[in-house]
């Protein structure tokens, strides 16, 4: 196992515990659990929560450089 440090709220971290506490985890077995959650809904077809959907494709990938080439060209022979 790895150390993670999360930075948030006082208040948010005390949620989180008592969230975690109420459902018999630890506030570490929670966020592993959450982090399995999001990479394991793609391969498994789950619907995402609405939160993630929403964050879903905000980073782009390394190798958009054929989209961007194609949306240029798009624009150019739109308006040029």
């Amino acid at each position: 196992m790895q150390k993670l440090t999360l930075r948030m709220k006082p208040e948010q971290v005390q949620k989180a515990k008592a969230y975690a506490a109420h459902h018999g985890k630890s506030l570490s077995q929670l966020v592993a659990d959450y982090f399995d959650s999001l990479t394991g809904a793609e391969s498994d077809n789950e619907t995402l929560p609405p939160l993630t959907q929403k964050l879903k494709g905000a980073l782009r990938s390394p190798d958009t450089t054929d989209d961007d080439n194609a949306y240029k060209k798009h624009l150019e022979d739109k308006y040029l």
